[in-house]
């Protein structure tokens, strides 16, 4: 699976009407995204599934609110607008503000080439499906400590004893931190953060998910779309994830994977299958924003 490589164009300018409007319609959607996380939170609760993006990687609703043009825009009539003080932004001689991809190249070097190594280095390996979303198992095994305040649908001993019956195969990093002591050494390899863009591969789900994070930690180098995008996409593989987790949240309204056996493992690897697709253009997207700011 392939996608061609997306290259960016010298920025078009939008007339004030059109980036007023695509700005408003922008956050409209953000605010929807948001809506049941900005209501949990004014009541102090939380939710298992849907908090996830907003308390591991730790953005809040308003940074979704915020729209840029990204690099492929130009924005007529704003220079006196408060986005003409945004960091990263510059003015142009005919009153129109563009983002300064050759600013934030300057002093973000090192997140752009290490962000490309990652995007670059999953784009040009096949998918595996053969994990069956086991990390979240290897999270509690032999530990009497649950990471979320939900019942076990197998128990710990059931838990760990799924485990033991599978080879762990995790390659992301970020999930093969948190494995207990006695599940690391199970996993086909040890993963470390400096060795991290060698084992990514487009078939697991949290690189996809982590195309959320990159769009964030690129800031206004990526469109709005491309940002909320990417956040739909984390959320829907979030929902997965935990959906073939121990965990039991059918209370919560969500029906097991039962991963532990064949007709789960078929429908995960199916969900999966259709999330790899469904990341690969946008990960193109995210990787030409970051080779157009690293060529500015």
């Amino acid at each position: 699976m392939s996608t061609a490589p997306v290259v960016l164009a010298p920025s078009t300018v939008l007339a004030r009407d059109d980036w007023r409007a695509r700005e408003s319609t922008h956050a409209e959607r953000a605010d929807a995204l948001t809506a049941g996380r900005r209501a949990r939170a004014a009541r102090g609760e939380t939710h298992p599934v849907e908090d996830f993006l907003f308390t591991y990687y730790g953005y809040k609703p308003a940074l979704l609110r915020r729209w840029h043009p990204g690099t492929a825009y130009a924005l007529a009539d704003a220079a006196h607008d408060a986005r003409a003080d945004w960091r990263w932004y510059a003015r142009d001689e005919d009153d129109s503000i563009r983002v300064d991809a050759r600013a934030f190249a300057a002093e973000k070097r090192l997140l752009l080439t290490g962000v490309a190594a990652i995007l670059e280095g999953t784009r040009g390996r096949s998918a595996q499906y053969g994990c069956f979303g086991m990390h979240e198992w290897a999270m509690l095994y032999r530990t009497p400590t649950a990471r979320h305040a939900v019942p076990l649908r197998l128990g710990s001993a059931g838990t760990d004893a799924v485990v033991e019956a599978h080879e762990l195969r995790c390659t992301h990093f970020d999930a093969f931190r948190f494995f207990t002591d006695d599940a690391a050494p199970r996993n086909r390899a040890l993963l470390a953060r400096d060795t991290q863009a060698a084992h990514e591969q487009p078939g697991c789900l949290h690189a996809g998910m982590d195309l959320y994070k990159w769009a964030v930690k690129l800031g206004p180098l990526v469109p709005g779309d491309t940002l909320l995008d990417a956040f739909e996409l984390a959320r829907d593989i979030r929902a997965l994830d935990m959906r073939a987790s121990p965990y039991d949240l059918r209370d919560w309204g969500y029906a097991p994977v039962a991963v532990e056996t064949a007709e789960g493992k078929a429908v995960y690897v199916a969900e999966q299958r259709a999330f790899t697709r469904r990341a690969e253009p946008l990960r193109e997207r995210l990787l030409a924003h970051v080779r157009f700011a690293l060529a500015a």
